[in-house]
């Protein structure tokens, strides 16, 4: 990942410095920097009309009928003005006064609130001021029309302003669109990604909108398309997001999704139980209309791997996200082990003929576990195929001399999460080589140690997406660099290669010389000796830990 990502991240940096910062209440999307939307103009125009004086005011007319007609005029002119006007002064005292109350919905007050939390009925409000992701919250009469790609808001208007309206001819007040994607900045990518219309209407009377199923909570749109299949795109790009964007709606909310796979529900199942009461809704694939009162379109993103509380309603960390997937996997793992302990159990009485607390073999079973559990646990995380540990039977070897219990685990894209999950909440230290597989140390408990194996060019993306992410959820980091003969480039190279000397500068060619050398063309052999120093720390530092948990509960 290595330069690439670097370039990635180049290409992020000049965005944030060639886009200005403005703050706007709702963006029209013409991009001429004019904060003022459809609505607010069309409100304009209807005023300019309805309170503008008759042509025929200043003519004068002896008779009464004229002047009663004229009177009559002028007050229901007044009075249009007055409606029309009304709304958008209580609006404004409206948007003050949410600064101050509390609300269990999406408009939520909060210290930490992002743009657009608070806004009024039948209103769009756009977010485009990251450079991340783009967010719109619609408020009012929601509807779905997947046919068009569209999210309705329809606004109710009746009387003597729906006359006007008419008049003015003007149906549609607001149309955005968006790419409800968190890589914003990386177009390649979001071209791939479904566009959304968002458009709000005048509501007509006469006009059949109906509603196929009608939702009391909010609605949260996104799209599981772009680098989804990759486990760290599927944790930094959408599920923390997802927590993000929802998790102070408390599970009342219904997640629609656009490019839904069924496996990604499968996967990630257990987590969306945690973040929403209601299934998730397919919003290509169902055609029916879905009413929802609010909605949020697009998901918002901090950083990566990580959740930052000073951004957060009630400034939740990304340990409280560890918490949710600890609730996710639980019910899960509780499963797992007592059907284990059934199958040894069955296992025990087809080989015992006497009872097993009498038998011998029984007691050294038990006393075996004991000596165990009091052991560190180190769980290797193998790779195959590129960047892998090739002389990893020796790193087990090694390590359980040093004094740990050893666990391998091999994670690909089909191995159920609460499985890794399992392994990794249990251990106390976490071996692995640079890669996507990094991303579960999300599943280790903070205090843990973390150690990642950086080949050759890969210093920099090995600390900014998983380095720097680890110490803020709490895990002692290590990060081991090789060095060249510890990589399977020295035996193809000559030792003063650019490739083994400087691999910043192979990067800077391209991410196709990144890809092809630095991450599907290496391998690692480890120098146990030089590697043995970081498991040593990792010992001494996990044994003291445990022995400090052990003494903190015994008191």
């Amino acid at each position: 990942m290595g330069r690439y990502y670097y370039q990635r991240y180049l290409k992020l940096k000049k965005a944030m410095q060639q886009i200005p910062f403005r703050e706007h209440f709702v963006n029209d999307g013409d991009g001429d920097g004019d904060d003022e939307d459809e609505e607010s103009r069309a409100g304009a125009a209807a005023l300019v009309f309805v309170c503008a004086p008759p042509s025929y005011h200043n003519k004068r007319s002896s008779s009464t009928t004229s002047r009663t007609k004229l009177l009559s005029l002028l007050l229901l002119s007044l009075l249009s003005c007055t409606f029309i006007l009304a709304p958008h002064a209580f609006s404004l005292f409206s948007f003050a006064d949410s600064f101050g109350a509390e609300d269990e919905g999406l408009v939520a007050a909060d210290v930490n609130a992002p743009l657009c939390s608070s806004i009024s009925n039948g209103t769009i409000c756009c977010d485009r001021s990251g450079i991340r992701t783009d967010v719109c919250i619609m408020k009012g009469d929601v509807r779905t029309n997947s046919a068009s790609s569209s999210i309705f808001l329809y606004k109710n208007t009746n009387g003597f302003i729906n006359y006007v309206s008419s008049m003015v001819e003007e149906e549609e007040l607001q149309h955005e669109k968006i790419r409800p994607y968190t890589r914003k900045w990386e177009t390649s990518v979001m071209d791939t990604i479904d566009e959304l219309d968002l458009v709000a209407k005048k509501e007509n009377a006469t006009a059949n909108h109906h509603c196929d199923i009608v939702h009391d909570v909010p609605a949260v749109f996104f799209s599981t398309g772009g680098y989804t299949g990759n486990v760290y795109h599927e944790f930094n790009d959408g599920i923390l997001p997802l927590y993000i964007t929802s998790q102070h709606l408390k599970k009342k909310v219904v997640f629609v999704i656009l490019e839904y796979h069924n496996w990604w529900i499968m996967k990630y199942g257990n987590i969306l139980s945690r973040l929403s009461d209601y299934p998730a809704i397919d919003f290509s694939g169902d055609k029916r209309t879905h009413c929802f009162p609010e909605a949020i379109v697009g998901l918002r993103i901090h950083d990566e791997l990580t959740v930052n509380p000073s951004l957060m309603r009630g400034n939740k960390t990304v340990i409280d996200f560890r918490n949710v997937l600890d609730q996710a996997y639980w019910p899960r793992i509780r499963g797992l082990i007592q059907d284990e302990e059934r199958e040894a159990r069955e296992k025990l009485r087809e080989k015992l003929t006497l009872s097993p607390s009498s038998d011998p073999s029984f007691k050294i079973v038990k006393e075996v576990q004991g000596y165990q559990s009091k052991k560190p646990k180190l769980v290797i995380l193998s790779r195959n195929g590129s960047r892998a540990i090739t002389n990893e039977n020796l790193l087990v070897k090694m390590a359980e001399d040093i004094g740990f219990q050893v666990q391998v685990v091999r994670p690909d894209r089909t191995s159920e999460l609460a499985k890794i999950y399992r392994a990794l909440n249990s251990s106390d230290v976490m071996v692995g080589v640079h890669g996507a597989a990094m991303t579960h140390f999300l599943f280790m408990k903070p205090g843990s140690v973390f150690i990642q194996v950086i080949p050759l060019g890969t210093d920099w993306a090995a600390e900014t997406y998983y380095g720097e992410p680890a110490r803020k959820l709490g895990l002692k980091y290590i990060g081991y660099t090789i060095l060249p003969r510890e990589s399977s480039l020295y035996d193809q190279y000559d030792k003063n290669d650019p490739v083994l000397r400087d691999p910043s500068s192979v990067n800077e060619k391209g991410w196709q010389y990144t890809k092809t050398i630095y991450l599907d063309g290496q391998n690692v052999r480890l120098n146990l000796r030089r590697f043995q120093k970081r498991l040593v720390r990792a010992y001494d530092y996990s044994i003291n830990r445990i022995s400090q948990n052990f003494h903190y509960q015994s008191q």
